[in-house]
């Protein structure tokens, strides 16, 4: 379900494609803001949101929410995304 905002587009939802590709710095600065290692995180971060069009809520975890970043994993099978 979508819930459309009074300005168009969608509220701030965090579900995949809840995102423009032009939000995802901002939400990545979000997401990355409280680890040591926020060069790196940024960098994940943002492919993943260039990808999915979605970052999970909060600094870490949550990202059942965002199925697209959760299961996107590397070629030695961690997890890709912050």
């Amino acid at each position: 379900m979508h819930y459309v905002s009074k300005k168009g587009g969608h509220h701030h939802g965090f579900g995949p494609g809840s995102l423009k590709s032009s939000q995802c710095p901002g939400q990545c600065i979000r997401r990355c803001s409280r680890t040591q290692y926020h060069k790196p995180c940024m960098f994940f971060c943002q492919k993943c949101c260039a990808k999915c069009l979605c970052v999970p809520p909060g600094y870490y975890g949550n990202k059942q929410v965002c199925p697209c970043y959760n299961n996107w994993k590397t070629k030695e099978g961690g997890p890709k995304c912050p």
